[in-house]
């Protein structure tokens, strides 16, 4: 009788051996909050995305863009989440919610829209990253990027000189993208 009542314990042990284990994986409850915005023309032709991801400072921008003109240009992000070809004037004024002036080299602040230049390739092409400090996506701040109109990235035809009230002399608006 021991004997079966051990190959039986045996048996049922073995059972549970071949069972299948759950792994739990657990969830990042606080993931980063991601935004991103189509970049278009003053014909609506297509130049591409901006991606935004929330960090612990700012909001990470990744720009992946093409078919834009050689050059530096001034870039920045914009109060409204609107853009309107061929002028993108809907997109409005710099994202200033601390009421500073315009450029990091301005002595009286910089907008919290204002944001490096745009260095693009020969080729029309860009592959950059940046992060843009002091911004959220976080839709109840003041400074969030997705809250009230919205905000959309806008790119400006020349090089911002990061001082001159109130958009660094970069002249018109020549590509824009509402952040969604």
């Amino acid at each position: 009788m021991s004997l079966i009542i051990i190959s039986l314990l045996v048996f049922v042990g073995g059972c549970n051996f071949f069972e299948k284990k759950e792994k739990k994986v657990e969830v990042n409850a606080n993931s980063a909050q991601t935004a991103t915005a189509k970049v278009i023309g003053k014909n609506n032709e297509s130049y591409g995305n901006a991606y935004f991801q929330e960090e612990d400072n700012g909001v990470r921008v990744t720009l992946a863009l093409s078919g834009l003109p050689s050059g530096t240009h001034g870039i920045h992000i914009h109060s409204v989440g609107k853009c309107e070809p061929p002028t993108f004037e809907s997109a409005g004024p710099h994202f200033n919610p601390t009421s500073k002036e315009h450029g990091k080299d301005n002595p009286k602040g910089y907008h919290m829209g204002d944001l490096p230049n745009l260095e693009v390739g020969e080729d029309g092409s860009v592959d950059m990253n940046f992060l843009a400090e002091g911004l959220t996506l976080d839709k109840n701040a003041a400074n969030s990027l997705l809250g009230g109109k919205g905000t959309s990235l806008v790119i400006h035809e020349s090089e911002d000189d990061y001082k001159s009230d109130p958009a660094g002399n970069s002249g018109a608006r020549i590509a824009c993208g509402a952040i969604q």
